[in-house]
């Protein structure tokens, strides 16, 4: 589900860009195209910074000449701690549309919106988004990290800390709970937990026995003896399934 959000002070123009949102939407209701998302309205900054301190979107819709905190100044917030967040300044001038590099837009459209402008725009987002989809996403404060599923090689916590080993024997280290991504990753078909305090990418296993896992950067997971056997036959069945060989018993 795409989270949109949409801040204009103009009641008119929210409606009008909804209108071609739900357009788009009902379009796009083809074989691998469907496209679902929500759309929350905002009239001032401040109750979308407001909202935005508690719930993630992925595009934008951002007036810039509005009452009290314009949209500019909202941007600049924003991008203090949301660095992914798609935004599409509108206006009915295009006098800021240099500024807007500042915080990185990604378009400014002159009103009235049209869907000749913005399903084009529409297309390329979420093809990207798409791509993002295969990544674990967790926020941490103030940031959002994005972290592609097939760079993961396991998942130590410790001190109440999350150490990711990746590819390339790199290291990102996030505040948190084992529980804040276990269930995002053994929804996927090669993670599986071996330990209360490690989760491994089966795609990433050298090696098993009954007290250790070797990974293919060669380090070494302990395996948890309660759940070593269930750790074997996922393990084994990863392997025929994924990779369509038979592991060395």
């Amino acid at each position: 589900m795409l989270q949109i959000a949409i801040c204009d002070d103009n009641f008119e123009e929210t409606t009008h860009i909804t209108h071609i949102l739900e357009q788009y939407q009902l379009q796009r209701k083809a074989p691998h195209t469907e496209v679902f998302f929500s759309c929350d309205i905002f009239h001032n900054a401040a109750d979308l910074l407001t909202s935005m301190s508690r719930k993630s979107y992925q595009i934008l819709f951002l007036d810039i000449l509005m009452p009290g905190l314009n949209g500019m100044d909202a941007a600049h917030r924003i991008r203090s701690f949301d660095q992914h967040l798609e935004i599409i300044f509108i206006s009915s001038s295009p006098e800021y549309a240099l500024e807007g590099y500042s915080v990185h837009a990604r378009h400014y459209l002159i009103k009235p919106v049209t869907p000749k402008c913005l399903y084009p725009l529409l297309d390329d987002i979420l093809r990207e988004q798409q791509r993002m989809e295969d990544a674990l996403t967790l926020q941490t404060g103030t940031e959002i990290v994005h972290i592609p599923y097939h760079r993961i090689e396991y998942i130590e916590v410790y001190n109440k800390k999350l150490m990711f080993q990746l590819s390339n024997d790199e290291r990102t280290i996030l505040p948190g709970t084992l529980a804040r991504c276990e269930e995002q990753l053994l929804n996927r078909p090669e993670f599986i937990k071996v330990h209360r305090s490690y989760l491994v990418n089966m795609s990433c296993i050298h090696s098993l026995d009954s007290k250790e896992i070797l990974t293919a950067s060669y380090h070494r997971i302990p395996v948890s003896r309660l759940l070593y056997a269930a750790v074997r036959e996922s393990y084994m069945q990863y392997l025929f399934q994924e990779k369509g060989v038979r592991p060395r018993p």
